[in-house]
């Protein structure tokens, strides 16, 4: 193949920092028969394409050695995974956190979402030299909040959070940045009781009690006597308790988890592989941040039951390029877990096989859909897939997949321990178990509740403190961007799948975000279309534009340039095609919350 190299060249600090990824450059590129003048077409480059899965991680390497990705070491990643220089730039400007132009080494992001838009102080209205914007950064109880990246080697990243102009200040003329302030250990996890009162908590259980870095004081709490269960259950007793227990997946679809394990254990053609989601990149969200960060021995285990259950040998931990302390925390739990004999060869002495990897994505909201991480970890643009085919059937790599985010999996620990019965005895019939709400903006106590399916919104609220004082509330976003607006009506509708869906609302993964009467609700809608528009992946006709009309015409509205009944109409009406003919959830779901504000809150009315 004519990879069509330019004349640019890597400098030795990229090409180390390619080596550190790849490994010294000794394949077959570099031995194979060329055959023209130029040296640009070689024969035996299939085992190098074989490689093209390991292209993410090395553009990570490059960006996090340098700060950027340039022509040069484009080629040079070209040359080594024998890649056209065309597709890699194609991959590397699809992600937010990859730059192809020369910045500083030092770069500071700071939030613009939705909870650090309407906090108190927000560091958007007055963003320091050397800052940029970002989208939500999953640092939601603490808002604002910022990330700063240092490149070089190593790479350094730190939170700020809350971001106050002079915190950001500091941050950016600090001499070291490794020397910040540590961020705290645990942030986020409120781990109060459960509604009903005498009802234990569950998934926060040890979140703040044990030491998230070792596996023995994992252990000292009941750690992996699921997975002893498991084994001594076998594969099918395991998901037949996930059937019995009807186990909801918990990152907004609400598939039954029994019935797409089912699926992928029947599946003749191997190798099956587990990905688990947790590129949460949903605004509001951090949930899945407070286990990984917390307890993360209990993601480790549970993915290990899961593919036992299934028959998976290789799991991938899909997560989001802004969790710097969830990333350390997973590297050091999979080394404690292989070193004890509980991955790898011969799992618990089971004679099974699981083998686990962090994979980090690198900035891109619609990589949350499942088959846009599977493009990602392949090394291609992180586009969603048409369905069908399933990935149950055909998903990473083309081979039958399980994907659930990390709350869902979490689950699994009770289930198997407990049993699926004794699971579905809490909540309701329709929404069994318990589930973790992330709330934020105009609250006493911002972080994560875990609570029994059935709570009520105000319930929620109380568990945090109650509104602000002095505060009124105006209305509460369920569901993040893609989910709908509540108001005091709505207070007292219980938290569970079917009600919410009754009432008109959406559950989602999890976001209450309560917003007071000091929120300028105009911005706020504004910002969310600006969101979809920015985080649409381009792939299909009526997300790429219908989110560009979308915003513009929220623009018009807000300036009163044209007639308001007729820009209103006009925007349900784009609504409804990118909920009828857009690919993936994202164009689907784009127009949720915008139409929630113009019909519920009568917002640009």
């Amino acid at each position: 193949m004519d990879l069509k190299l330019s004349s640019h060249t890597a400098t030795q600090t990229e090409i180390d920092a390619i080596h550190s990824a790849l490994g010294a450059a000794d394949d077959s590129w570099h031995i194979a028969e060329r055959s023209s003048a130029e040296h640009h077409v070689a024969r035996g480059g299939h085992s190098l394409r074989d490689q093209r899965h390991r292209l993410l991680p090395t553009l990570h390497a490059i960006n996090d050695r340098v700060g950027w990705i340039s022509r040069g070491a484009i080629n040079e990643v070209a040359r080594r995974l024998d890649i056209a220089p065309a597709d890699i730039y194609g991959v590397a400007t699809f992600y937010g956190l990859f730059s192809t132009v020369e910045r500083p080494t030092r770069q500071l992001h700071v939030c613009v979402d939705l909870a650090c838009r309407i906090a108190p102080g927000s560091a958007h209205r007055e963003l320091p030299a050397g800052a940029h914007e970002s989208p939500c950064l999953g640092l939601c109880e603490r808002a604002p909040a910022a990330l700063l990246i240092q490149a070089g080697a190593p790479s350094h990243q730190h939170v700020i959070a809350p971001a106050t102009p002079i915190a950001l200040r500091a941050a950016l003329d600090a001499v070291d940045p490794s020397h910040l302030p540590a961020e705290a250990a645990i942030v986020g996890a409120t781990p109060q009781c459960a509604v009903p009162a005498d009802h234990g908590l569950v998934l926060l259980s040890r979140v703040g009690v044990v030491d998230p870095t070792s596996i023995d004081s994992y252990r000292s709490a009941g750690g992996y006597s699921a997975l002893r269960r498991a084994i001594e259950l076998g594969p099918t007793a395991v998901i037949r308790e996930v059937t019995d227990s009807g186990l909801l997946g918990r990152g907004g679809a609400a598939f039954p988890a029994g019935r797409k394990w089912e699926a992928v254990a029947r599946q003749l053609v191997h190798p099956h592989y587990l990905v688990c989601n947790a590129d949460e990149s949903e605004p509001g969200t951090f949930k899945d941040r407070v286990i990984m960060e917390g307890d993360p021995f209990s993601l480790i285990e549970s993915m290990t039951i899961a593919a036992l259950a299934t028959g998976c040998e290789q799991g991938y931990i899909y997560l989001r390029g802004e969790y710097p302390r969830a990333r350390q925390m997973l590297q050091s739990a999979i080394l404690a877990a292989c070193a004890h004999g509980l991955l790898g060869g011969d799992v618990m002495g089971s004679g099974s096989r699981f083998d686990l990897e962090v994979f980090v994505g690198a900035g891109a909201y619609i990589c949350g859909e499942e088959t846009a991480i599977f493009n990602s970890i392949e090394g291609f643009r992180g586009e969603p897939r048409n369905k069908p085919p399933f990935p149950v059937e055909v998903g990473l790599f083309g081979k039958p997949t399980v994907a659930n985010n990390v709350e869902t999996l979490v689950n699994l620990l009770p289930i198997v321990v407990q049993g699926g019965a004794a699971f579905a005895a809490r909540g309701t019939d329709a929404s069994t178990g318990t589930k973790l709400f992330c709330l934020s903006g105009s609250v006493v106590r911002p972080g994560v509740y875990e609570v029994d399916f059935g709570a009520t919104l105000r319930e929620l609220i109380d568990l945090a403190g109650g509104v602000t004082p002095g505060r009124t509330l105006r209305a509460v976003l369920l569901g993040g961007a893609a989910g709908s607006f509540a108001d005091a009506d709505d207070l007292d509708v219980a938290l569970t799948f079917e009600a919410t869906r009754a009432a008109g609302l959406t559950l989602g993964s999890g976001v209450i975000m309560v917003l007071d009467e000091q929120t300028d609700l105009v911005d706020f809608v504004q910002r969310i279309a600006a969101f979809f528009r920015d985080e649409s992946c381009g792939q299909c006709v009526p997300c790429r534009v219908g989110t560009v009309r979308q915003e513009e015409l929220l623009q018009r509205l807000a300036t009163g340039q044209r007639t308001a009944d007729d820009e209103r109409q006009l925007i349900l009406d784009i609504g409804q095609v990118m909920r009828d003919a857009s690919i993936c959830g994202l164009g689907q779901t784009a127009h949720n919350a915008i139409e929630s504000a113009i019909t519920k809150l009568g917002v640009l009315s």
